[in-house]
């Protein structure tokens, strides 16, 4: 018998249109986009280091409140708003993922965004795998 998926959200990293932060299906875990905003006030940093650091930071409190960890994802998605934004996230990956031997896949796009934001993540992971 299939599950409905089962919708996650967590204070600080949820989104204002009517979505979830991320939703499980068994062992399966999918984030929606997740944004470099403070957790703490909703406030979006002009610098792209500190969007990268609080979007990694709920990227691991997103996945934490799906029973999740960085260890489950297998495919890290970044949209960024230019090119230069690569280097944040680039430091923060290797933060989040140092041996070259236990990466998630990824992939960067190049985009607009909304609302000031220079990048957003999006994860897939599979808990426990």
């Amino acid at each position: 018998m299939n599950r409905p998926p089962r919708s996650i959200d967590v204070p600080g990293a949820s989104h204002k249109a009517p979505i979830p932060a991320a939703a499980r299906v068994a062992n399966v875990l999918c984030t929606s986009a997740v944004s470099g905003k403070d957790p703490a006030g909703g406030a979006l940093p002009e610098e792209a280091a500190a969007q990268a650091r609080n979007a990694f930071a709920n990227l691991r409190a997103v996945l934490d409140a799906g029973g999740a960890a960085l260890a489950d994802v297998v495919k890290l998605s970044v949209t960024v708003n230019d090119e230069s934004v690569r280097e944040a996230v680039n430091e923060q990956w290797l933060a989040c993922f140092p041996d070259p031997r236990d990466r998630p896949a990824r992939h960067i796009t190049v985009q607009a965004l909304q609302h000031g934001m220079q990048l957003q993540l999006e994860a897939l992971a599979v808990i426990g795998g």
